[in-house]
């Protein structure tokens, strides 16, 4: 009985460590990915348009938001379907948020602040959408590993075996 109480101890303290790892891995990764592929689809195109009729566009065009979308949601779908729904929003978020603003901080005028805050709520917003979106869609909402369920990829621990064994 002694025996059984230590190796549940035992992967109990190794439980809590390795999906911690995990959603830290997710966050970093995901924030690595949004940083990046701001910088792919976004990061080259600085100037604005201006056409025939005197409008001003730009400098983004829809085209490339969109494809910044599609291709952030790849991963943030990826992770909300093996329960690491937090570190893909959070990471999501900290890498656009902070792509923009070293994108956006030459502007004199001090206005891309409000870019910035209007990146981070609405990407952070967004993110947390989808991922729900996607957690209830899997059947993982509640989750930390594959599938949901406690994260270690164990049946429930038990101090004491059930009667009979």
């Amino acid at each position: 009985m002694e025996r059984n109480t230590e190796r549940n101890a035992e992967r109990g303290s190794g439980r809590n460590a390795r999906p911690t790892q995990r959603a830290l891995v997710v966050l970093l990764l995901t924030a690595l990915l949004a940083a990046g592929a701001w910088a792919v689809w976004l990061g080259w195109d600085q100037h604005h348009d201006q056409h025939l009729d005197g409008s001003v566009s730009g400098p983004y065009e829809a085209w490339q938001v969109v494809g910044l979308v599609l291709t952030l949601g790849v991963p943030v779908c990826w992770a909300a379907a093996r329960g690491q729904a937090p570190g893909a929003v959070l990471g999501t978020t900290a890498g656009l948020t902070a792509a923009a603003f070293w994108d956006w901080s030459d502007d004199g005028s001090g206005l891309y602040v409000i870019g910035v805050g209007a990146v981070m709520v609405g990407s952070l917003a967004a993110t947390a959408v989808v991922s729900l979106l996607t957690a209830l869609a899997t059947g993982s909402l509640g989750g930390g590993g594959h599938g949901g369920g406690n994260g270690a990829g164990h049946g429930p621990v038990r101090d004491n075996p059930p009667s009979g064994q």
